[in-house]
């Protein structure tokens, strides 16, 4: 008697060490707080970019506009940490981001009882949404037209007004049900005045500058303007830090898809791109529009067609020469779905003859298959394993040399679920993808799931949706954060 032998799947594992960082003088650490508290950041030494001065303007009413402002300056001087928050170092000349903030009566406006009362009197939502953005581009603009405007926009909102129309839900007689969200209502607004903007909620600077969530988790003070003034000074035109170990001459594209408002149920969808060189400096840009039936096509997931591929690769490319002076030497991008064949075509025939080399990666966030470590800690991040041909990637997990997991759950890898090219060995690819997570100057967390390619794919088509086919959105990052 014989019986057939299962063969078990090959299995490979490796761990990649923790990229780090590049902070003022040309220092280096895996953290991007400590790499600040410890030198500076990025934009200071050598001096590029550094804003060594912020003039920050303020919208709100009478008590959220002082109670930001004291906050601001509060926390500016610093905020001891714990035993899990790192001490935040402070906003100021002497300490730091190394930066003075500067306010004045000039960029202020304020929104008086009448015109809240007005807005929390109207009774239908979608009314009331309209309204209040209204308002507030109204303010804006008082802002903008003074002759020395501010750099960094505060809209400091009381809760009552927020909690009220931060979503809302209202039924288009041509479409059926669409939702709108204020913050992405705001930043399409701002953008026309080229200003960048921060929500900062009366919840965030009151109660001791602590937020609970519904499951009652205190987010300690230090980390709250952590992330506040790391996300203030990039939109301010500094560089809280930069990546370490990119390849020179690369672009590297996120590509995502979003529905614009007032599109007929889900068969329109525009393409977004996010291109970044080796530097980490970002371009947004938006694609063209086309058709998707999900029923038709059979997928729920977008596919470009082979014109709308080259067209995309294409505009990437001429922007990419026209804001970095050249042509980029290599290639790589991002999606979070597989290629179809007409993709696979579209770009390849797009980057022929253009660039030296290309690689076409999909990554798919999945929980399916995981590593299951022999002790209690999670898999440490940088932990790399491939099934067969089929290459998983840990981009969170356990920081063995913090000794730290950022994270409330069991961490799970994301899958390398298709490259197309073969341009560069698998291992510099997923070190790339690493150092990319890495890249998020909208907060101080070290690393992320995705790279920057792709984290803000859903967050900039959502803000995309609010920009008029008319209006050509602006490309710098920053607006969107």
């Amino acid at each position: 008697m014989s019986f057939d032998r299962v063969l078990e799947p090959s299995i490979r594992s490796q761990y990649l060490e923790e990229p780090c960082l590049l902070f003022a003088h040309g220092k280096e650490h895996i953290d991007p707080k400590q790499g600040i508290l410890q030198f500076g950041p990025r934009s200071f030494f050598p001096e590029k970019k550094h804003p060594a001065t912020v003039r920050v303007g303020i919208i709100g009413t009478a008590d959220t506009i002082e109670n930001a402002r004291k906050w601001i300056e509060k926390s500016a001087g610093g905020i001891k940490g714990d035993d899990e928050y790192i001490d935040f170092p402070g906003y100021r000349k002497d300490r730091g981001f190394l930066s003075e903030l500067i306010f004045d009566n000039d960029w202020i406006a304020q929104i008086n009882r009448i015109e809240l009362d007005e807005i929390l009197r109207v009774r239908f939502l979608a009314q009331r949404f309209n309204e209040i953005v209204d308002l507030l581009e109204h303010k804006i603009k008082l802002i903008i037209g003074k002759d020395r405007p501010p750099d960094y926009l505060i809209i400091a909102l009381p809760d009552e007004i927020y909690s009220s129309c931060k979503m809302v839900k209202f039924r288009n007689r041509r479409i059926g049900e669409e939702g709108r969200n204020l913050r992405r209502a705001l930043k399409s607004v701002a953008m026309k005045y080229r200003i960048p903007t921060q929500i900062l909620l009366s919840s965030t600077v009151m109660n001791n500058g602590k937020e609970k969530s519904r499951k009652a988790i205190v987010e300690c003070q230090s980390e709250i303007a952590w992330n506040f003034f790391t996300g203030l000074y990039f939109k301010s035109g500094g560089y809280p830090w930069g990546p370490i170990g990119l390849i020179t001459g690369t672009c590297y594209i996120g590509v995502g898809f979003y529905q614009p408002l007032g599109s007929i149920l889900t068969t329109m969808q525009t393409s977004l791109v996010q291109a970044f060189d080796e530097h980490g400096d970002g371009l947004v840009l938006r694609g063209h529009e086309f058709t998707w039936d999900p029923q038709k096509e059979g997928s729920k997931s977008p596919h470009l067609s082979k014109e709308h591929a080259f067209a995309l690769i294409e505009l990437v490319l001429r922007h990419y020469k026209e804001e970095m002076g050249q042509t980029p030497q290599r290639v790589v991008v991002h999606k979070t779905s597989r290629y179809w064949p007409q993709e696979k075509e579209g770009m390849t025939e797009a980057l022929k003859n253009k660039v030296n080399r290309y690689d076409l990666i999909a990554l798919n966030v999945q929980n399916e298959i995981r590593l299951m470590p022999e002790n209690q800690y999670p898999p440490l991040r940088g932990t790399y394993f491939a099934v067969e041909d089929i290459d998983y990637l840990y981009t969170t997990g356990y920081i063995a040399s913090l000794r730290k997991y950022y994270g409330a759950h069991v961490p799970a890898p994301i899958q390398i679920a298709d490259h197309i090219g073969y341009d560069t060995p698998r291992e510099t690819l997923l070190r790339e993808i690493l150092i990319l997570t890495k890249m998020n100057w909208n907060s101080s967390r070290l690393g992320g799931l995705l790279p920057i390619t792709l984290r803000f794919s859903r967050l900039i088509g959502d803000i995309m949706k609010e920009i008029p086919s008319e209006r050509e959105p602006l490309t710098n990052f920053k607006f969107y954060m």
